[in-house]
């Protein structure tokens, strides 16, 4: 009985030791959760978590309530985002896995990394988890409860953090998407690969178009002229020839140096010309030539814009993939790049995925039979293979499917697109191919390489000076346009500033010229008040004294009359002002009178005999 005593003591003293022991660690390991939102990043304390009991459906639940939430985790820390462009570049590097200097910073002030409490940091993302254990030492959980409380989190974020409402939140979130989404889309290392992809697909379906339309022509139009098919076998030219000719029947010697300039030959087009007329074909009405000849107008412009699609996908190659274009061919190139999905994707690829890129069924099918897998894929169309042996055909396809690699990993990463490592890598094939057929030793890949990367330096200094120039032309253009504007714009302040002055200048005078004509009235005013009540009493003293001997005085105050007589015997009055200073200020009443007075005298030159009115009568007779 003592001993069970003893062995009950001992075991209920461990057993309280294993407890303290528990909440020792407990205690002494913090869990800390990072989220990173649009607006910047939160750095929670977990206060509370159980690894069994998160799973159950009940405590899921609580996370759906921001009061029980509350209880479990609290805000720790949280750093903004500065601006959209500091968002976007942290928001790129967590993408990446990568970590960026805000992040580190972040954890590395906030996060305690040393003392008694070991922290434990949840993320939701296991990339970006690794990469931080890397650079701050720090253990790392993802997944279990780290993923519960980060559902928690993004539901209630805007709650956690103060100052940040759900509108606010909401969006900075959609800010933030688009951007992401922007920079995606407009971010290509590859320059524009994805033109090529679209282009080599459009060239596939024309070439199908191109030959099922042309066949159509051939059945159409063979039902009127079927010996043309034997003596014309391409298609393009069969259309071209069709639309020329139209009815056969209407063929002469006359088109037959337009038939000359269609097929480039002249036997070719003699025997068009006899074909014609001792054809089998069936008549054709003029509406059925009309559609035959319209079908084949569509098929000629087809081919032709075939032909610029495929100078615009070898201009394309020359600048995004200018060494595997140098290398294997424009198209090829573009169909591997195609069937990759993308440049970066083909510079990835391992060589030995590259030589059978395009015959995926054909090694399936293979691995399944168990019988022998394909030996090249989409690089069998290139010269390379077809110029070699039966024998060397796998070699020789391990080889270029070796060299494409290389190309492609030059071509994505390079900064300066040149296609000198493209033409010394298609030299080391061509003496590889020599060397399987007469046995002549090539070059080594280090001695090509070097003899490449000393070329390529020569020209990206090159192309470096020519853009130099470029720039400083393009500077002193921006600086010559600038001169040119400053000096319009002091010439127009200049002769805004003069303009000013003149019309000052001008307002002045009129000013003076106002004031001395308003001193003018004024005084003629004066003068003329007496001048006209004399003339009333004259009037009257006429009309009372007819045969009164007074002569008429001009006003003596105003303007001195004179009268003189001319030859006829007509009075002509000539006034003769008094005053100099109102003779200035209005000239053009002088000028006004004098006129008038020409008038009157040529009048009375013209008419010596008119009748004479009684007032001037009576003058005449006083004169007299």
């Amino acid at each position: 009985m003592k001993v069970f005593c003893c062995l009950f003591r001992v075991s209920k003293q461990r057993s309280r030791h294993v407890v303290r022991r528990c909440e020792d660690l407990a205690i002494m390991v913090l869990l800390h959760v990072l989220f990173e939102h649009a607006a910047g990043y939160a750095l929670f304390a977990v206060k509370e978590v159980e690894e069994i009991g998160m799973l159950l459906p009940q405590v899921e639940e609580s996370v759906l309530s921001i009061g029980k939430f509350n209880s479990m985790v609290s805000l720790a820390a949280f750093f903004p985002f500065k601006s959209a462009q500091a968002a976007l570049e942290n928001i790129n590097a967590i993408s990446e896995g990568v970590v960026h200097a805000d992040l580190k910073l972040f954890l590395e002030t906030n996060l305690p990394l040393s003392g008694k409490k070991k922290a434990s940091l949840g993320v939701s993302d296991a990339k970006i988890g690794a990469a931080l254990q890397e650079e701050l030492s720090v253990s790392i959980q993802t997944g279990g409860v780290v993923a519960e409380i980060t559902r928690g989190i993004r539901l209630h974020f805007h709650s956690l953090v103060k100052g940040l409402t759900s509108h606010a939140a909401s969006k900075a979130q959609l800010g933030l998407g688009h951007s992401y989404s922007r920079a995606k889309v407009k971010f290509n290392v590859n320059r524009a690969d994805n033109m090529i992809i679209q282009s080599i697909a459009l060239l596939d379906q024309l070439d199908k178009d191109i030959n099922t339309f042309s066949m159509r022509v051939r059945e159409w139009y063979g039902y009127h002229f079927p010996e043309l098919i034997k003596i014309v076998s391409e298609n393009s030219m069969y259309c071209r020839l069709a639309q020329l000719i139209g009815n056969r029947k209407e063929l002469t010697e006359e088109k037959l140096e337009s038939l000359e300039e269609v097929v480039m030959d002249g036997a070719k087009a003699q025997a068009i010309l006899e074909a014609s007329r001792s054809s089998m074909g069936m008549d054709i009405s003029p509406i059925d030539l009309i559609n035959i000849e319209r079908f084949s107008n569509r098929v000629v412009s087809l081919a032709a814009y075939r032909q610029g699609l495929q100078e615009y996908l070898r201009s394309k190659m020359s600048q995004v993939a200018p060494n595997l274009a140098a290398l294997i061919g424009e198209v090829v190139g573009a169909r591997l790049i195609s069937h990759a999905g993308s440049l970066t994707n083909l510079a990835k690829y391992p060589a030995s995925t590259v030589q059978i890129l395009g015959a995926e069924k054909a090694l399936f099918r293979a691995l399944k039979t168990r019988g022998n897998t394909p030996k090249y894929g989409l690089i069998f169309h290139s010269t390379f293979i077809g110029r070699a042996a039966a024998k060397n055909k796998g070699r020789i396809s391990r080889y270029l499917a070796n060299k494409c690699t290389i190309a492609s990993r030059i071509d994505c990463f390079s900064e300066l697109p040149t296609s000198v490592f493209g033409d010394k890598l298609r030299e080391q094939v061509e003496e590889r191919l020599s060397f399987y057929e007469t046995g002549e030793v090539p070059r080594k890949n280090v001695d090509v390489m070097k003899e490449a990367v000393k070329e390529a330096t020569d020209v990206a200094a090159e192309l470096k000076r020519k853009l130099e120039k470029k720039e400083k032309k393009r500077l002193k253009r921006e600086r010559k346009s600038k001169k040119l504007e400053a000096n319009g714009e002091a010439n127009g302040d200049a002769e805004a500033n003069d303009e000013e002055a003149d019309t000052s200048v001008v307002a002045k005078k009129k000013k003076a010229e106002v004031q001395v004509a308003e001193a003018a009235e004024a005084e003629n005013g004066a003068e003329e008040t007496p001048a006209k009540k004399k003339k009333k009493r004259k009037s009257e003293a006429e009309v009372e004294q007819p045969e009164a001997d007074e002569t008429e005085q001009a006003d003596p105050p105003k303007k001195k009359k004179k009268r003189k007589s001319d030859a006829d015997g007509v009075e002509v009055k000539v006034e003769e002002p008094e005053d100099n200073g109102t003779e200035e200020a209005d000239p053009p009443k002088k000028k006004k009178k004098l006129k008038t007075e020409k008038v009157d005298e040529e009048a009375a030159i013209e008419t010596p005999g008119a009748p004479v009115s009684g007032k001037k009568k009576k003058k005449k007779d006083a004169a007299e």
